[in-house]
């Protein structure tokens, strides 16, 4: 952080212990998804055989011979002048059978920086690893000295030639032009999800964009949950939840991504392979997520918000300084709750260690992983999809993850509102063949003796006529985990759906709440679901075609059949 600080790059936050601000190259804010690409030799393993492929709707594939021409075209000389860093790392505990290593590359000190916090890094690493095979990540900031044209806010990087790329027959993530978190923390997304599911489909298991939460009910009894939200839909929030309801204590062992296998006795178990939180920070506030507000501001990297000039910082969504502070926004503006741009941006971010959680689970780090009972599916849908309901079975679970549709979000370059389909919330993560990846997830019910996790879909984001939320979410979103563990218990509280298994409503635990519109928040309307399941067959059918699985094409016509007959 020193060398940040002599070069412009970063600066540090007095009113904190330890904690810094950067701001990038407005050009630089988010991931990349359209320069992201998988490079195998046969194109069919990424790209699905759809009869009318959807620009930016699955991954992009690449040829290794136009991938290798492309890295010759950045790479020579790439570097010159800067500092080289070489971080062995690892995703997962250290030691840990479902733990994996990999060793990056970079010139960037704020990659470097980032590292040290998401992942475990270091010797240990290095003797743990000893002469086994690890994945080989190398990143360039695309900027060689001296730069042509001095860097917007000393941030360099090179957009125009950004690109990011994954070998995963070969164990290589190689990244250009980026230094963003996504696009160049390269243990993050690149290879605990992309690199991640291809050896999870090859290896037995599962890397997954899940948070995974430990939840104690008034009776002591303990049970654990993972959740799959696109990006900023609110998995941290979920996963660092402060319960309204009394005597139900959450606890944290991952915000973001999942890594999880059947152990031998069957059961399902969970590591997060990561080592901190890179959270969204608008949005994160004493009201929605005071869990994160009392983990933030030690030992951590914040990109993109504003600062004030007491020292510390600011993001819509915490509490407003004293009128007295002046707030200077993300692109060095003064900034007034009048202003009409933002004081930060909506993807800016938090950099903070996972083991400054004052919830953090016990047994985060236990090599064997946690114990999954439920798995849940959800992001935004405004209307006609209820706050929660249950699969029928794990083939109609599977279908459900399958079809997640979410509104899109400011952690990729997409814009606007519009409703994008987002499967298992892995839409810009998988590693692979969509296709195989809905079959491998089916794959795990032929196995007598795997203990199945029900599978449950929520949405915190539905709105009334008025345009306004209908759920009040957060800490509240503890009564549809209340159900969800009566439920996980084999209770009988729930009736049949067009959708799934929806609660009954004296089963559900409404004490204190007042207007919840009961009905509305459980409405299946006939319109929006037949446009619905058009939507849903037409996307797989133009994007997955021969390759989705029967079961998956079954599901889809039971849906239909079912809204014909409602």
């Amino acid at each position: 952080m020193g060398i940040m600080e002599a070069q412009g790059l970063a600066h540090p936050l007095p009113k904190y212990e330890n904690c810094w601000l950067v701001n990038t190259d407005p050009a630089d804010v988010a991931r990349v998804e359209s320069r992201t690409y998988i490079s195998t030799r046969n194109q069919h393993d990424v790209v699905p055989k759809g009869t009318n492929p959807h620009k930016g709707a699955l991954p992009n594939w690449m040829s290794p011979k136009q991938l290798d021409q492309e890295l010759t075209d950045r790479f020579p000389r790439t570097m010159e002048g800067r500092t080289m860093y070489v971080i062995p790392f690892s995703m997962g505990p250290v030691g840990s059978r479902l733990s994996k290593i990999g060793v990056q590359l970079t010139d960037s000190p704020y990659v470097a920086a980032s590292m040290r916090i998401m992942t475990r890094i270091g010797t240990e690493v290095l003797h743990a690893l000893g002469d086994d095979d690890f994945v080989r990540c190398l990143h360039s900031v695309g900027q060689p000295l001296p730069m042509a044209k001095p860097a917007v806010n000393n941030w360099p990087c090179n957009p125009a030639e950004t690109i990011i790329t994954h070998r995963p027959e070969t164990n290589e993530i190689i990244s250009y032009g980026s230094g963003y978190g996504g696009n160049s923390i390269l243990g993050k997304k690149c290879l605990a999800l992309r690199l991640g599911s291809y050896m999870a489909r090859k290896e037995g298991w599962l890397a997954e964009h899940m948070l995974i939460l430990g939840i104690t009910n008034p009776q002591g009894v303990k049970r654990y949950i993972a959740a799959a939200f696109p990006s900023a839909c609110g998995k941290t929030n979920l996963a660092m939840m402060t319960p309204e309801l009394p005597g139900y204590k959450v606890e944290c062992v991952g915000d973001d991504i999942a890594w999880m296998r059947f152990d031998e006795n069957g059961q399902l178990r969970a590591i997060n392979p990561e080592n901190g939180f890179f959270g969204v920070a608008p949005g994160t506030g004493t009201k929605t997520n005071p869990v994160a507000m009392q983990t933030v501001f030690k030992n951590s990297v914040f990109t993109n918000v504003a600062y004030t000039n007491d020292g510390g910082v600011y993001w819509e969504g915490m509490d407003k300084p004293n009128a007295n502070v002046k707030i200077t926004s993300w692109m060095g503006k003064s900034w007034t709750p009048e202003s009409s741009e933002p004081a930060a941006h909506p993807n800016s971010r938090f950099c903070s260690p996972a083991s400054q959680c004052p919830i953090l689970d016990p047994a985060w780090e236990d090599p064997k992983g946690v114990p999954i009972d439920a798995i849940l599916f959800g992001g935004r849908r405004p209307e006609g999809v209820p706050l929660v309901y249950e699969a029928f079975d794990w083939n109609h679970g599977v279908f459900m993850g399958a079809s997640m549709r979410s509104e899109a979000t400011a952690a990729a370059e997409f814009k606007g509102k519009m409703v994008m389909h987002d499967p298992f919330a892995m839409r810009p993560f998988v590693g692979y063949n969509i296709g195989q990846y809905f079959n491998h997830w089916l794959s795990f019910a032929a196995n007598p003796n795997h203990k199945l996790p029900r599978m449950f879909h929520v949405n915190w984001f539905r709105k009334d006529a008025q345009g306004k939320f209908m759920w009040p979410g957060f800490g509240d979103n503890v009564r549809v985990l209340d159900w969800i563990l009566k439920r996980v218990d084999g209770e009988n509280v729930a009736t049949k759906s067009l959708v799934g298994y929806v609660p009954t409503k004296e089963s559900f635990n409404l004490n204190g709440l007042s207007n919840i519109n009961w009905d509305g928040l459980f409405h299946t309307p006939k319109d929006f679901w037949t446009k619905e399941v058009t939507e849903i067959r037409k996307y797989f059918d133009d994007n997955i075609g021969s390759d989705l699985p029967s079961a998956i094409n079954n599901e889809v016509t039971k849906l239909e059949q079912r809204i014909k007959n409602q």
